[in-house]
């Protein structure tokens, strides 16, 4: 009998039983004869991609865009409490909530640069006006804000030296349009916190796009709590009361929308947000801001507690930043992520009976 290269795979033959006197002829299956012996020549599927790249490019960014998309969210948050303490005559708090709001503005400002590599990119960008692009829309919503609120520091500044910048004649001008400036710049508050959820979001990657529908509510939620934590670390204790209620409500708003955000999601998708270093970070993201709600909740009267609890809120949204920003360039790097929510699409598409369209019928 002749055999071919592939009988040394085929697992042993059990031994025949001699056929006895009486014994019926025909098929004997107790030996396999099914074909239950045979070794299936074709593994398991994998999920891979042509010459070992992801199916969705990774984004190219980095620690530079996590810092702006935090620093952003401190600069919206801080100028909101900052027009509250403006139409409430909270002097202290007004001034510091600028200056933190346009020192996170500065610095965020440096990292994006940075990520880009020339600063000119960002002025080439104001060449454009594109509501369809977050990127877009997002250069100028930071343009708006940043001269709002800088209009308005310019004032403090000059209130804090005596009176002593040389302005000249524009003193009278700058202390008028001080007021509309903070006016402004609070407008634009929220759509520079949000609007960073929406550059991530409007994107191929796995986890980013999958958490579409809540990703703003928690960056939000995270600028809130971010500013009234900063506030709480430069401000006395008879001014912070409104930064405290900030922090707080933003510390629920944030635990809220993360789990109903996870909720929401492919569960495929959400894996990163609980693995390696996202994971990580997230984890301790969460721990960190309810210690930093029961501290403001609890002692947040007390000076050095409510300076510690500020510190725990401000370094658990820089970490919903990070993590976030490191689950979605995970997403990307494999496969998995992307193949696995589509089959499980379309699926549900053909369970609930559309099965005439191109994505059903692509199959």
């Amino acid at each position: 009998m002749s055999t071919s290269a592939f009988d040394g795979f085929r697992p042993p033959e059990p031994p025949r039983r001699p056929r006895g006197p009486g014994r019926r002829r025909g098929r004997h299956r107790a030996g396999g004869g099914d074909g239950s012996r045979e070794m299936p020549m074709v593994p398991e599927a994998q999920f891979g991609s042509y010459y070992g790249r992801p199916v969705v490019k990774p984004a190219p960014w980095g620690d530079e865009v996590a810092a702006y998309l935090f620093l952003g969210g401190v600069a919206g948050g801080s100028a909101l409490l900052a027009l509250g303490a403006q139409l409430t005559g909270r002097d202290e708090l007004r001034r510091n909530a600028r200056l933190g709001s346009v020192t996170a503005l500065a610095l965020g400002g440096a990292a994006l640069v940075a990520d880009l590599g020339r600063p000119e990119r960002f002025l080439h960008m104001l060449r454009t006006f594109k509501p369809t692009s977050p990127m877009s829309m997002g250069t100028w919503i930071l343009s708006g804000f940043g001269a709002g609120m800088g209009t308005a520091v310019a004032a403090e500044a000059d209130r804090m030296t005596g009176a002593r910048l040389p302005l000249g004649p524009l003193r009278p001008v700058l202390r008028a349009v001080e007021a509309p400036a903070g006016v402004g710049a609070a407008v634009l508050a929220g759509p520079l916190a949000a609007y960073t959820a929406a550059l991530l979001s409007d994107t191929a990657t796995p986890t980013w796009n999958a958490a579409r529908e809540d990703l703003a509510f928690v960056f939000v939620s995270s600028a809130a709590l971010a500013s009234g934590g900063l506030a709480m670390v430069t401000t006395s204790v008879p001014e912070a009361g409104p930064a405290r209620r900030l922090a707080v409500l933003g510390v629920a708003g944030e635990l809220v929308a993360s789990k109903l955000m996870e909720r929401r999601m492919d569960p495929v998708a959400a894996e990163p947000l609980h693995e390696g270093r996202a994971g990580t970070m997230l984890a301790w993201s969460e721990r960190l801001a309810v210690a930093g709600g029961l501290g403001t909740l609890l002692g947040g009267r007390r000076r050095a507690v409510a300076a510690v609890s500020g510190l725990a809120l401000l370094a658990s949204s820089a970490l919903t930043r990070f993590g976030v920003l490191e689950a979605g360039l995970r997403s990307a790097e494999d496969p998995r992520y992307t193949i696995e929510p589509q089959k499980a699409r379309l699926a549900a598409r053909r369970a609930a009976g559309i099965v005439d369209d191109a994505i059903t019928t692509a199959g």
